[in-house]
């Protein structure tokens, strides 16, 4: 089974910027599309960003257009979510999934094998 590993969240104000790192705990080649995921408190997981194996796909649901970029480097097997002018409903654990059956970059769970355990961002007036 594959473990996935976030890092980089944090407490920042709004306005500020903050970048999420997500790798598997060991090199493997059955990861294929990746992406994020948040959940608020008291609220469902909600879609971040996906991005395609190849890095050349990307999808954002409207919350973060323009705000959020995400990118991967896959000699370092690692997928980065780059957050800008963080506002105070961003506040959420943030999880890293990866798909083992898709290379496209889809913003359904389901598509989704493996999860890491979240980072949280904190996001204050």
């Amino acid at each position: 089974q594959v473990q996935l590993v976030e890092s980089g969240g944090g407490l920042v104000q709004a306005g500020d910027s903050l970048s999420l790192s997500c790798a598997p705990s060991e090199r493997t080649a059955s990861i294929y599309a990746t992406a994020w995921f948040r959940q608020a408190p008291g609220k469902e997981r909600e879609f971040v960003a996906a991005i395609s194996w190849s890095g050349v796909d990307t999808a954002y649901p409207n919350s973060v257009k323009g705000r959020f970029t995400i990118s991967r480097d896959n000699a370092k097997n690692t997928v980065y979510l780059q957050m800008n002018s963080l506002r105070p409903e961003d506040t959420a654990v943030y999880y890293c999934a990866a798909s083992s059956r898709t290379t496209y970059a889809r913003p359904n769970e389901n598509q989704y094998d493996y999860w890491g355990q979240g980072t949280q961002v904190t996001v204050s007036s």
